[in-house]
């Protein structure tokens, strides 16, 4: 059973989450990947103050 983890800064609809989650699950089903049955499509909503990129900080002198 074919797990897909989806992490991201959450602001996206349920809309957005189940049509993306609809063309990973055809895209694995028609690659020969696993039956669409199986696969299961896991969203982690990251809120703005706990993901953090090397390049929006910036690097302090020593």
């Amino acid at each position: 059973m074919p797990f897909v983890r989806i992490q991201a800064k959450a602001g996206r609809t349920a809309e957005q989450k189940e049509q993306l989650a609809k063309a990973i699950i055809d895209t694995m089903e028609d690659q020969g990947f696993s039956k669409r049955e199986a696969v299961r499509v896991i969203y982690e909503d990251m809120a703005s103050e706990d993901y953090y990129a090397g390049k929006d900080i910036p690097k302090e002198d020593k």
